[in-house]
């Protein structure tokens, strides 16, 4: 079990919903928290409410990565939430902006891939995790979003595909699918359309909860997926093999897809 007292852990989409509970969950259990937005003075007000510190980060921009890496170097950083991601709120595709789809490219798959680049030495140097915020969409089809689903199915196969190259380095990384959470992506129609189909928002510390839970896994490369009123349960990934790494812990899931631990 990872112990969160004393430890240092940035957060991306550290400003709002998600970000900002796991980041209030991370300060009550002793962290010393970076909370990471593109929003300046939101990231600045959730930093002074817990005592930590914040930092205006584009994940879509690698330089602005390996500058927040450098800057955290002497210091060091035991912990990192990939967190930020975007909706392109367009369910056809024959209607999808170029502009929206490259957004949600860069910055739910690029601020992943970048972060988990810049971060891997500093996490290395004291045996540390990530943990990535993914989506349900990431494992099921949704309609609803179709370019939002292939970022979240992106970030499941590559998560679980460099889980055994960060496992060499002493890493372990995992993820977190939830359903629709009441965040500032989920429009006043979605909302609507969910509460008329009988459909309940789950809150962003349920989410939060699974995020640190995901930070302390022994295990890498795996899935934690959050639905209304259930516990964090560990995706069943069918007739594939897990990251199997000898030494780093990890587990080759079972031949189901029922979650369950």
């Amino acid at each position: 079990m990872v112990e969160l007292n004393g430890k240092r852990v940035v957060v991306t989409g550290g400003a709002s919903g998600i970000g900002r509970e796991t980041v209030r969950l991370l300060a009550a259990g002793g962290a010393i928290v970076i909370v990471a937005d593109i929003d300046g003075p939101g990231a600045e007000a959730v930093a002074r409410e817990v005592g930590g510190t914040a930092t205006v980060l584009d994940v879509a921009d690698p330089q602005a990565w390996q500058q927040f890496a450098d800057a955290t170097a002497g210091e060091g950083l035991d912990l990192a939430v990939l967190n930020a991601g975007v909706l392109t709120g367009e369910d056809r595709l024959a209607h999808l902006d170029e502009t929206a789809y490259l957004r949600a490219l860069s910055i739910n798959v690029g601020g992943v891939v970048h972060g988990i680049r810049a971060l891997t030495p500093l996490l290395a140097a004291r045996r540390g995790a990530f943990a990535v915020t993914a989506s349900l969409a990431g494992l099921v089809p949704f309609p609803t979003d179709p370019i939002y689903a292939l970022t979240k199915h992106a970030l499941v196969g590559f998560v679980r595909s460099v889980a055994p190259q960060l496992a060499a380095d002493g890493v372990r990384v995992n993820l977190v699918c939830p359903g629709m959470t009441d965040t500032a992506l989920v429009t006043e129609p979605m909302q609507r359309a969910l509460a008329a189909a009988n459909f309940p928002l789950m809150a962003p510390g349920q989410i939060a909860a699974a995020l640190v839970e995901a930070l302390r896994l022994p295990d890498t490369g795996q899935a934690l997926v959050c639905q209304p009123g259930r516990v964090a349960t560990l995706f069943r990934f069918p007739n594939v093999p897990g990251p199997v790494v000898e030494g780093a812990g990890a587990v080759r899931p079972p031949d189901d897809l029922r979650g369950g631990r």
